[in-house]
């Protein structure tokens, strides 16, 4: 009878402190791909991508909300992390981690029915994409600006790519390295006061980026400058994205000049039902190294089908002047089955 007194009793606790201890989630995706090169030897075709998701959340007795999570990487070995507070005075989410930068989560919102024009592999583009933040320790805010719309931003105390452990820093990097900063802010064009009634279902979005990549006197920082209006009506979703890209100097200015790159995004997609869709997209890449290097230029054909958590996309992708190299070519085809769980 005791016995049973003291379970009863141990079970009433438990059920107690797990109401207030918050909740955990575990979720995940996995991807398996074929992927051909029409002009390049293949070898073998099968990819594989996976990865998890550890999420848990509370609420402080404050209204505060706190939210964590971890994901891993195709080894599950440990990738980013973050914590947020949510609601800090009635107004504000703070972050702290390795995920969320702001421009990186905005390098390509043009529409597509399965990947970015040059999402599976076509084309040479290691060195020109914005927000290379991502995966960097910073703490950020999110904030709901008037009128303006949804304000995101993330300072790194030094761009130095360390991912500390608690209680320790990374040290001075031997003074190269500065700090950096990300912002973006998305705007419902409907919402905007007067003219908003002309502009229902139109989006723009802006990121801007900086960072103190080098400490070397009359060396300039690196930069990037994005803006893209996406637009739905019906079953249509149309996109452009303009990018800059400025890598800033890796010497005294006298010596180097830096390397930029302009790119512009555009895509057209269109739903044929809930499972179907369709989609054209293109991504134009110019670089300035004045050395004339010619426009690198992506053009895909997407399909997409999803089936509750599984989707199936095909991609055929063809690019010239690649890696910015006259005359040659980059052609791919790619059939991707991904479950979601």
């Amino acid at each position: 009878m005791k016995i049973t007194k003291i379970l009863v009793a141990l079970s009433f606790l438990f059920a107690i402190s797990t109401a207030h201890a918050g909740e955990l989630t575990v979720t995940g995706n996995m991807e398996t791909t074929y992927h051909t090169q029409g002009d390049k030897t293949t070898g073998n075709p099968l990819g594989m991508d996976r990865e998890l998701k550890f999420a848990g959340s509370t609420e402080l007795d404050n209204g505060i909300t706190v939210s964590v999570f971890q994901d891993t990487g195709d080894s599950l070995t440990y990738g980013n992390s973050q914590i947020m507070f949510g609601g800090v005075a009635g107004m504000f989410d703070i972050y702290v981690g390795s995920d969320s930068d702001p421009v990186d989560a905005i390098d390509d919102i043009t529409p597509s029915a399965y990947e970015e024009a040059n999402g599976s592999g076509s084309g040479t583009y290691t060195s020109n994409d914005i927000g290379d933040k991502a995966g960097q320790m910073g703490i950020g805010f999110k904030y709901n600006v008037p009128v303006l719309g949804a304000f995101n931003y993330k300072y790194y105390p030094n761009a130095d790519s360390t991912k500390n452990e608690d209680n320790k820093s990374s040290g001075d990097q031997n003074g190269t390295t500065g700090n950096a900063y990300s912002a973006s802010l998305k705007t419902d064009m409907g919402g905007l006061p007067l003219i908003g009634s002309f502009l229902d279902g139109a989006t723009l979005t802006t990121g801007v980026a900086e960072t103190d990549h080098s400490q070397t006197a009359n060396v300039d920082d690196a930069y990037d400058l994005t803006a893209a209006l996406t637009y739905s009506i019906g079953n249509f979703s149309l996109g452009v994205q303009k990018k800059l890209h400025n890598e800033g100097e890796a010497a005294a200015a006298a010596t180097t000049d830096a390397v930029w790159y302009k790119d512009t995004a555009i895509g057209i997609a269109y739903a044929v039902n809930d499972n179907l869709s369709l989609s054209y997209n293109t991504y134009d890449s110019y670089k300035h190294n004045n050395t004339g290097a010619p426009e690198q230029e992506t053009k895909a054909i997407n399909v997409g089908y999803t089936m509750g958590g599984m989707t199936i996309g095909f991609q055929d992708a063809q690019t010239d002047n690649d890696n910015y190299t006259a005359s040659t070519t980059d052609d791919t085809r790619t059939i991707g089955i991904s479950v979601a769980f």
